[in-house]
């Protein structure tokens, strides 16, 4: 048995695309109050002045909070290899489990809608990775691929 057929047999039976063995079910995050790690394995997407501080800030949606928590909820969840680990529709928060192509880890991301007005709204996307120290920029390009898929009409 190869050491990469060893590491898959540990992975697959213990992370299924229901959850992740020995972590508890999502549940709401505050992300005003989020600390982030030292490792260089998440990515943060946010609006102006939000804390702690985006690696990329986002500008507003030109559509009501609703509309745009319904976009990224459809959106996001038809990406490939992506499961719904939660939704907190009160809350405007949306949890996602993302599976590696190649040995099946597990990334984790948290969408947050925060509405600006009655016709525009932002957003809060934190991709992190669940295992490994380095990302070498996977969470930052999912990041900003999900945002390029968001249907998305001009502010004014």
């Amino acid at each position: 048995m190869t050491l990469l057929a060893w590491m898959i047999g540990l992975v697959l039976p213990a992370c299924g695309a229901e959850g992740i063995a020995g972590l508890p079910m999502p549940a709401p995050i505050d992300l005003a109050t989020l600390e982030r790690p030292s490792t260089p394995n998440t990515f943060l997407a946010g609006p102006a002045g939000s804390q702690p501080a985006p690696d990329v800030v986002l500008q507003p949606f030109a559509m009501p909070a609703a509309a745009l928590y319904e976009a990224a909820r459809v959106t996001f969840g038809q990406r490939e290899r992506t499961f719904v680990a939660a939704e907190f529709p009160g809350r405007m928060q949306l949890h996602y489990v993302v599976r590696s192509a190649l040995i099946n880890y597990p990334d984790l991301v948290t969408v947050q809608i925060h509405a600006l007005d009655g016709t525009h709204s932002t957003m809060t996307v934190w991709s992190r990775s669940v295992y490994g120290h380095r990302d070498f920029g996977v969470n930052r390009e999912r990041t900003e691929a999900w945002l390029a898929a968001l249907p998305r009409p001009e502010s004014k």
